[in-house]
């Protein structure tokens, strides 16, 4: 049986300041801590709200960074997906 770890709560706020501001990717802290990346992603989750946790600085603008140019694949693909259709439509008419 696998015994549980415990972490001491200022150990989870300093795992979540790695992330929020030093602009650590999770699964990056979670290896260099040691840490199962699913326990940090739930610290993030449980801490990242409270004062002094929201992102801020160069891990902000990182974080931001990243979701932008998650949505910007998205949208293209979806524009993508969406000129192919015309075409075929477009065939189908004539």
């Amino acid at each position: 049986m696998v015994k549980r770890r415990k972490f001491a709560r200022d150990f989870k706020l300093s795992a979540v300041q790695l992330v929020n501001q030093k602009g650590y990717t999770p699964s990056e802290a979670a290896k260099s801590l040691g840490v199962d990346p699913s326990c940090l992603y739930a610290w993030i989750e449980k801490f990242g709200s409270q004062p002094g946790q929201a992102p801020a600085g160069e891990g902000a603008l990182q974080a931001e960074v990243r979701q932008l140019r998650r949505d910007n694949a998205r949208l293209v693909m979806e524009r993508d997906i969406l000129k192919k259709a015309a075409v075929y439509f477009a065939k189908e008419q004539t």
